[in-house]
């Protein structure tokens, strides 16, 4: 895969901070079961690339409450199939290549103060994307 959000060329998995921890499977405060994504840093308003070539579809939500950052989009293609969250994509549907504009990382800061800031991304399948990055 390519790099996800300028800024972080390693694709680099937010640690633990407040609200939560970024890796496959951290517990979940709310009891809500396990974190089924990863999410990778991003600072709020950075370009967001394509991380494998494929076709779009969109929107996606996570939260379903119209906040700051309830935006995302699915690709599927290359053999993979993933959400990318917390994100605003320049579209919905189409065809992407590996590596293009996807989009831009929502105001992350303006919902949750104080979390590392970040791109969740969850394989449709739910299974652990962490070796893809």
């Amino acid at each position: 895969w390519a790099t996800v959000c300028a800024g972080n060329p390693t694709n680099e998995i937010r640690g633990c901070d407040k609200y939560g921890c970024g890796y496959y499977g951290a517990p979940r405060r709310n009891g809500k079961g396990k974190h089924r994504a990863v999410d990778v840093i991003c600072a709020d308003g950075a370009t967001v690339y394509a991380p494998f070539s494929g076709q779009l579809s969109g929107p996606v939500k996570i939260f379903h409450n119209g906040n700051a950052i309830d935006d995302g989009v699915q690709i599927s293609g290359s053999g993979f199939c993933v959400k990318l969250l917390c994100i605003h994509p320049v579209r919905y549907n189409g065809e992407i290549s590996k590596g293009q504009v996807l989009g831009r990382m929502l105001p992350m800061q303006r919902v949750f103060p104080g979390i590392t800031s970040h791109i969740h991304i969850e394989n449709c399948d739910h299974s652990d994307p962490t070796s893809n990055l």
